[in-house]
């Protein structure tokens, strides 16, 4: 028996899906070699770049605060992120195969959703930090203590993969049958959902609902925090004291621009309005682009961590000296 055909039931019609085949860039034959080696080498970056944040704030004492503690448990949660769709990803560009499993799929969702809404309320938290440091800066050490920053840590990631859950439930609910090829090179919600026997205006309305309340949820609360920023900083009398206070702040607005800005593309509407070359267009850029853009910026636009970094690599220490 073919393993990847649909099974015929005895008595019915319906054609249930055993497997799934991801689509990719499976019309691109020419460039599979390009896209390959591009996305290989982009992927090399953003570990490297994620495990050096990580390496530096484990080992620099001076960045053993809730603001770089969230940096390093944002740049693991964005390891773990990429490695949810780009090996796989990989693996397909290299060997041409294209199916993965009904239960590998639903995994590869469920992590994917549950990383992705994690990034949304870490986010949020990382701006309510802010909002703290300047804000109320003699009540900092109280209101963010040890304990204050593990609960709410846990409650961030215990959030998003709630989320991931019931958007993952509802999605696998229904056996498969319209087809089993997949418009995408990983499992994402709109392709996988276009596939379901029974794909009801009440389960897509769900699934929109959740991931509008997720993203708006924790975008809302992000400005609520700048808003109260914004207004302590105009309040500062010198221009240099405005200046740090901004600067604090610049990277994770950078970071909060681009991630909620993909995210509102992709997932904010109940169906795709344009073509599946354009979602996998999109899709490629936070899946890829935007990983590899975070822990450049963390470290291009953050003083602390370029210190850091300059005090830890050994070439930039050997540098120092001849100077």
């Amino acid at each position: 028996m073919n393993i990847g055909a649909p099974e015929r039931q005895q008595g019915n019609e319906t054609c249930l899906v055993l497997e799934f085949l991801l689509v990719g860039f499976s019309n691109l034959p020419h460039l599979r070699t390009t896209l390959f080696t591009s996305f290989f080498l982009a992927y090399l970056v953003t570990l490297s770049g994620n495990v050096t944040i990580i390496t530096i704030i484990h080992r620099e004492r001076a960045l053993h605060t809730p603001m770089y503690c969230f940096l390093a448990v944002l740049s693991l949660s964005e390891t773990c992120y990429t490695l949810v769709t780009i090996p796989n990803m990989l693996a397909h560009l290299l060997t041409g195969s294209q199916a993965i499993s009904i239960a590998g799929c639903r995994a590869q969702m469920f992590f994917f959703l549950g990383l992705g809404c994690s990034h949304c309320f870490l986010l949020a938290l990382m701006g309510y930090d802010r909002y703290v440091a300047i804000c109320r800066p003699l009540r900092y050490s109280v209101i963010m203590r040890p304990t204050v920053c593990l609960c709410l840590g846990a409650l961030v990631f215990c959030s998003g993969f709630l989320v991931a859950l019931i958007e993952t439930g509802l999605i696998f609910s229904s056996p498969f049958c319209r087809s089993n090829r997949v418009e995408h090179f990983f499992c994402d919600i709109a392709p996988v959902l276009k596939l379901s026997c029974a794909e009801g205006a009440r389960k897509t309305l769900g699934i929109f609902f959740l991931s509008v309340l997720v993203v708006l949820v924790s975008f809302v609360l992000i400005l609520l925090s700048y808003a109260f920023i914004v207004v302590a900083i105009v309040r500062i009398p010198s221009a240099a004291g405005r200046w740090k206070a901004f600067s604090t702040c610049a990277a994770h607005l950078t970071v909060v621009i681009v991630h909620f800005g993909c995210a509102s593309v992709v997932y904010l509407r109940p169906e795709s309005v344009g073509s599946p070359e354009q979602d996998r267009l999109v899709a490629v850029f936070y899946t890829v682009v935007t990983p590899l853009l975070n822990p450049v910026v963390y470290t291009l636009r953050n003083k602390e961590v370029r210190v850091a970094l300059s005090r830890t690599l050994p070439c930039s220490r050997r540098s120092q000296g001849f100077q």
